[in-house]
């Protein structure tokens, strides 16, 4: 602790009163990466749930283009 004047200056380590352990970034990262394999997984489940377009991409119930 160093006194200049009227103001008092303190260390990180003094100020903050312990140690500061990295817990939280390791949740973020392990979140992160929880959160990305989720959305690989529903992307390929959703995309091999859907059957691929048939008759050149008509949807069925749509009216075929006039030329």
């Amino acid at each position: 602790m160093e006194r200049q004047g009227d103001e008092v200056h303190i260390e990180t380590d003094e100020a903050r009163g312990g140690s500061t352990p990295h817990i939280v970034r390791y949740v973020l990262v392990i979140s992160l990466l929880l959160v990305i394999a989720a959305f690989a997984i529903a992307s390929l489940v959703g995309s091999s749930n859907n059957p691929p377009a048939r008759d050149g991409g008509v949807v069925s119930g749509q009216s075929t283009p006039v030329n």
